[in-house]
């Protein structure tokens, strides 16, 4: 295996009724910035039960953080927490008011211009000075509850950029399951799309020693596949909820990604589909993650041929246990309501492929993928074959 550090130093809290144990976590003399998506949970009984949770503390809240998080929203928050003297972020959402939350507790002590964050990818060592703050999760999918790294979208130019560190980790998170509930169906549906392409990220490389992690992707994986259809059409069934839940946080809470390698170029190209076009980020997963594995199916073969014996039990060839394999997975989108072109996500698309390119070039990312053997002409090739 390839030598890792291990660090993850976020207190999970998970169950039912777990979001009354808030001010046993949260210190009393903290002044607290409340911070939120849409209103969902004005809907869903989630803020009453924060809000009852922390009675008798100085709570400012800020709502209005979108899907794929605007730098100009989360700059105003910045402006509210440096005014008002605040000391502690609450985050209660799913992975984008996370995501957002992560990055207003780097940049209100950050000294420049934040969006310098983002444009030079800084990495916020453990011990750098950021504002603490902790997670109610309401939507699983992205892990951002138990990891370090958040992708923020700047709205004036359509980018789509990620930064991180090991300062970035919540110093809690609360998982509830019963808080799926009243998700809709296409979130719930995004949900395990999203976890699945994260392990898949992680696992679909090449052979190497990496024996447990593989097996251990592996079953997050049958597990997504088991409870995927289920969980979207029955979200009060707990059993169900509550292996939803952690297995997106298991999928990338950066334990499977020790000690092996990882591509995440399909994260990368799909990020330009929702900035470009405001595609959910887990349909342009769907939409590249199988044209990437027919793109660069020679180098992922193996691998392709492992993930298709162990999760799906295929049999056959080497080659057609691997082509059956993304076939599969195709089908398991689509069960999951994705649809896997990009034409059938976004219109007026022809440009798009030498847009992306362009885009990478300019950011110096001429080599993705594991083996940094995914240049800028299989880019093409992979968005190309999108359509």
């Amino acid at each position: 295996m390839i030598n890792f550090e291990l660090y993850n130093p976020t207190k999970l809290v998970f169950g039912k009724g777990q979001i009354e144990k808030l001010p046993t976590l949260i210190p009393s003399n903290a002044k607290i910035l409340l911070a939120y998506g849409g209103g969902s949970i004005f809907k869903n009984g989630v803020h009453e039960q924060v809000r009852k949770s922390l009675e008798g503390y100085n709570i400012v809240e800020f709502g209005g953080i979108e899907a794929n998080p605007h730098f100009e929203t989360l700059m105003k928050a910045v402006a509210i927490i440096r005014e008002q003297k605040i000391d502690f972020i609450l985050a209660v959402g799913g992975g984008s008011v996370i995501d957002g939350v992560k990055f207003i507790s780097a940049a209100v002590p950050f000294e420049g211009d934040p969006i310098d964050i983002l444009k030079k990818r800084i990495i916020f060592k453990e011990g750098a000075t950021v504002i603490p703050f902790g997670t109610v999760l309401t939507l699983p999918a992205t892990g951002s509850e138990m990891n370090s790294g958040s992708v923020i979208t700047i709205a004036t130019t359509q980018e789509k950029l990620d930064f991180g560190g090991s300062a970035m980790f919540p110093k809690f998170s609360i998982c509830d399951p019963t808080v799926i509930a009243s998700l809709p169906k296409r979130q719930l549906q995004n949900g395990v799309v999203d976890a699945y392409t994260h392990v898949m990220e992680q696992y679909l490389t090449y052979m190497h020693e990496g024996y447990l992690q593989d097996r251990i992707s592996e079953s997050i994986l049958q597990t997504l596949i088991q409870i995927g259809p289920d969980v979207v059409e029955n979200p009060t069934d707990y059993a169900l909820a509550s292996n939803f839940m952690w297995s997106c946080t298991m999928a990338l809470n950066g334990l499977i990604q020790k000690g092996v390698p990882s591509d995440w170029a399909t994260h990368m190209i799909g990020h330009e589909l929702t900035a470009l076009y405001g595609i959910d980020h887990a349909r342009t997963l769907a939409i590249i993650g199988p044209n990437l594995y027919k793109i660069m199916f020679e180098t992922k073969k193996e691998k392709l041929a492992q993930y298709g014996k162990r999760v799906f039990n295929l049999a056959g060839t080497e080659e057609e246990i691997a082509l059956a394999a993304i076939e599969k997975t195709i089908a398991f989108f689509h069960t999951m309501g994705m649809k896997t072109l990009l034409s059938e996500n976004a219109e007026n698309i022809d440009k798009t492929a030498d847009f992306i390119v362009d885009r990478f070039e300019k950011r110096g990312w001429k080599a993705l993928g594991e083996k940094q053997n995914i240049t800028l002409e299989k880019v093409k090739e992979i968005v190309l074959t999108s359509y």
